[in-house]
């Protein structure tokens, strides 16, 4: 495995719930409570879970734009989460953002080459003052964009080419480490596959290694090295792409799994739905225990007090991080990636046309008097044909009223 170069460890984030005249604090809404991971260089780790469960908190405390409550942020050994002045500001160098909507991440009255050589500001020292415009048209062509549109406004971009201008700003200082949250949630299925491309293509040229939070398991798994499922402030499966998908142990993520639709229709009605009873608990009051207790069909009373710890279990095969007490692998119909497969043979000489369109086109339709009609292109030719007579000479139609 390559080398670490980003660490969380008991990373924890509360923030206090102030009611009455003098905003006394009646309690904490666990956003983050206890997150562990590794980041190494060059891979893409791929977080997952539903609305609420601290996904965009933690991207946050990577880049210190949330200070943690507890815990430490670890870059190349350097503490971020201790960290301020100078040696803060070299430590955010190295780690940028791109965020989940790109129509209120770009500030509207600035221009595209302002926007993206704002941090040149910032940290001078990258590049110089008098070459920053060519730089910033560098990176205009390296994210797909024309480099003579530097001087216009955001509000004349489409969403994924605001959202490349938001990648072209993250990787302005050349930093280490991306957090991408929600990078592709607020783009259609076409300009999402666009940017998750380039994504690639700008990991593999420039190094990167990502931290990137979704809610779409296809587009995670597609990009993903290892993946981690978010359930409640707390890391509920870690493992690799193949191990999460595959061979999942935590019942929480087998839920996620099983709602995913499958693209092979001869595998619906086949796999097991498994639909989770109640609501998701508050953040602000979770469940004792394992906190997904409440909506667990696996659910003891040793779930009910004690807190499972994330660590490797069997999954079947191997093992890999699950934090349930009874984790065990479960059959999962996977939702694969078919964009370099190819089409099935018993397929391939299928016509799928109109069945009178393939017997105009073939000459066999033939009306009720076995005769066979007259083919589309042949109307028109008649349609727009010269009138002629008996004898073949161009005149006029003859009228039957005057042979009466």
């Amino acid at each position: 495995m390559p080398e670490v170069i980003l660490q969380a460890r008991d990373l924890v984030k509360h923030y206090p719930i102030r009611r009455g005249i003098l905003r006394t604090v009646q309690g904490h809404v666990k956003a983050v409570d206890g997150v562990n991971f590794d980041l190494h260089k060059g891979e893409t780790l791929g977080v997952v879970g539903e609305s609420g469960c601290g996904k965009s908190t933690l991207g946050r405390l990577l880049v210190r734009l949330e200070a943690p409550t507890s815990g430490t942020v670890e870059f190349e050994g350097a503490d971020m989460a201790n960290a301020s002045g100078k040696e803060l500001r070299a430590l955010r160098r190295n780690i940028q953002i791109v965020f989940q909507d790109p129509y209120t991440s770009l500030n509207p009255r600035m221009t595209v080459g302002d926007i993206i050589g704002e941090p040149f500001e910032i940290h001078p020292e990258v590049v110089p003052k008098g070459g920053r415009r060519k730089r910033v048209q560098e990176l205009l062509d390296l994210v797909g964009l024309n480099p003579e549109h530097i001087n216009r406004y955001p509000h004349q971009f489409s969403g994924g080419q605001r959202q490349r201008i938001g990648i072209a700003r993250g990787i302005a200082l050349d930093p280490k480490v991306l957090i991408c949250d929600e990078p592709v949630s607020a783009l259609d299925v076409s300009v999402q596959a666009q940017v998750v491309n380039l994504m690639e293509k700008l990991q593999t040229e420039l190094g990167l290694a990502y931290v990137f939070i979704a809610h779409d398991l296809s587009v995670v798994r597609h990009i993903s090295d290892r993946v981690s499922v978010m359930y409640l402030g707390k890391m509920a499966e870690l493992g690799h792409e193949e191990e999460v998908y595959e061979r999942p142990t935590h019942p929480y993520t087998q839920a996620l799994l099983s709602a995913v639709p499958v693209p092979d229709p001869t595998l619906r009605g086949k796999r097991q739905h498994i639909v989770l009873q109640g609501d998701v608990p508050s953040p602000a009051n979770p469940p004792s225990g394992c906190r997904f207790h409440t909506r667990c069909w696996k659910a003891r009373e040793k779930c009910k007090t004690d807190v499972p710890e994330l660590i490797l279990r069997p999954d079947g095969v191997g093992e890999h991080f699950s934090a349930c007490h009874f984790a065990e692998p479960q059959v999962i119909v996977p939702t694969t990636d078919v964009s370099d497969v190819e089409p099935d043979e018993r397929f391939a000489e299928v016509d799928h046309r109109d069945p009178a369109t393939i017997a105009e086109a073939e000459g066999t339709l033939q009306d009720a008097d076995g005769l066979r009609p007259e083919t589309t292109t042949e109307a028109q030719a008649n349609l727009f044909a010269p009138i002629q007579d008996d004898e073949g000479h161009p005149g006029r139609v003859p009228d039957e009223r005057r042979d009466v």
